[in-house]
């Protein structure tokens, strides 16, 4: 067996072992194909959203095991990727910003790619799938890195040249519906890219992860996508803030903020909410198409059957709610993300489950999927949900979130509520607490109950199964 080392974090609490199992061989897949995609929620139509066109990923969804109530482990790009790709918790990596490559801190650190590399696999990575693109490039077989984002239509393109020319640089607009086909924006190169490599790969073992940029910002999508909704037929969500919820629990959405026409204080007018939000959901559906692209691929090469895919995202995001946009919260809507696995279209162990999995528990399950040596992780196979979704599982799933370098928020929910404190990240000092309702308000959270007598016993609970995780006596983060 290969063995795993950890630099620097070699001790930490909690490490768990993958889940065995009896039927292993029974389950056994040749390759593994991942779908990452970047800041989407579960705002799917395998997920009940109505409104979204997303037939090809809910025809997967239709093929596979839905998880609905899956979590992100960090509301943020680069450490949440590092999680997914290593299969540990951000705390048990140490990163928690956007500028800090993962082999930076970390040279012994065994990776996704490194370990199914290692076990005689083509590794391929398209896109984006670590933030920092050369970030562990050595152990990718075939590396398509990802590209930058692009504007298409002549004004577009004439208003960025005028920026950089006046050295203010910054972004263009936020939103784009240039009359063009996929190809002309980058996850549809994402796309060809990952089809022509699988024609390359028909006799090989290959994990591929497809990192798909869309619904990222910009939201710039071919103008067929947008015309696929009714704009007057969004719903422009409620801008009203949880009732006394910590000072800094939300944040000014910098990130939105940095594009062209988005003012640089105040919330957004309707028209311009409904617009972001008809470019959100257009950039869903472009990537749908991109995922019916490759799925299409994985049949006419005779792969479909003996490729475990795995569709999911690196974290939430906010699309108007509460007034603010973005992610880098520890609010449900930030943390909560789609989570399908597919064992193939004659899998017969499919449908959906509730339990609490995390994103940590993707690495040790593609694992056993494919017959390989367990390792020592954060995370846990989910396998076993395959056949029994209701299966007694997790009692809870956490993540965290800092607010600069001397407070980091620490929550976690067992599917009914959101329980968490902003602590001093070196003392473990309480700063606040939050307590929020989520289970019947669509994961809005409403007012903080936390110092509401009428909830002490629910609050003394989700405060133990914190604990559990962050204990106040672990030491600095």
């Amino acid at each position: 067996m290969m063995r795993t080392i950890y630099p620097k974090i070699v001790g930490v609490a909690c490490l768990l072992i993958i889940l065995g199992s009896s039927t292993l061989h029974a389950q056994q897949v040749k390759n593994v194909l991942i779908f990452l995609v970047d800041d989407l929620r579960p705002e799917l139509g395998s997920y009940g959203n109505k409104i979204i066109k997303t037939p090809h990923i809910d025809q997967l969804a239709s093929e596979g095991m839905v998880f609905n109530r899956a979590y992100a482990q960090q509301a943020i790009c680069a450490p949440s990727r590092m999680s997914i790709l290593t299969g540990l918790r951000p705390e048990t990596i140490g990163i928690y910003d956007l500028n800090t490559p993962l082999r930076s801190v970390h040279k012994e650190v065994l990776t996704m790619p490194q370990f199914f590399k290692n076990n005689g696999f083509t590794t391929v990575s398209i896109g984006k799938v670590y933030h920092h693109g050369q970030d562990d490039k050595e152990n990718w077989s075939i590396y398509f890195p990802k590209e930058p984002n692009s504007y298409l239509k002549p004004e577009n393109i004439q208003l960025v040249a005028q920026l950089e020319m006046e050295g203010k640089g910054g972004n263009g607009p936020a939103y784009e519906s240039a009359d063009v086909n996929d190809e002309a924006y980058k996850d549809g190169r994402v796309a060809n890219n990952a089809i022509e490599s699988l024609g390359k790969l028909v006799d090989d073992r290959f994990l591929m992860v497809i990192g798909l940029s869309k619904p990222h910002l910009p939201f710039n999508a071919p103008k067929k996508y947008w015309d696929l909704y009714d704009r007057n037929s969004l719903v422009i969500p409620s801008r009203i803030k949880p009732d006394h919820m910590y000072p800094t629990a939300l944040t000014k959405w910098g990130e939105l903020r940095a594009y062209y026409g988005i003012p640089a204080e105040g919330e957004l007018d309707d028209e311009l909410t409904r617009t972001l939000i008809h470019g959100y959901y257009a950039s869903i559906s472009y990537i749908d198409a991109q995922v019916g692209k490759v799925m299409n691929a994985l049949d006419e090469l005779g792969l479909r059957e003996e490729t475990l895919v795995v569709f999911m995202s690196d974290h939430g995001y906010k699309i108007g709610e509460y007034g603010a946009w973005c992610n880098h919260t520890n609010f449900e809507l930030d943390v909560r993300v789609p989570l399908i696995i597919s064992k193939g279209k004659s899998d017969k162990n499919s449908g959906v489950s509730d339990a609490l999995v995390e994103n940590i528990d993707v690495f040790p399950t593609i694992i056993e999927a494919s017959g390989l040596s367990k390792q020592k992780l954060d995370g846990i196979s989910v396998m076993p949900l395959f056949k029994s979704p209701n299966l007694d599982w997790n009692k809870a799933a956490y993540s965290l979130y800092p607010r600069g370098k001397s407070m980091m928020g620490c929550t976690v929910t067992d599917g009914n509520w959101r329980y968490t404190e902003w602590r001093d990240s070196d003392s473990q000092e309480i700063k606040g607490i939050e307590l929020y309702s989520i289970k019947d308000n669509k994961g809005i959270a409403e007012r903080n109950l936390a110092h509401d007598s009428q909830f002490e016993k629910e609050k003394e609970s989700m405060r133990l199964l914190l604990e559990k995780r962050f204990p106040r006596n672990r030491g600095s983060f």
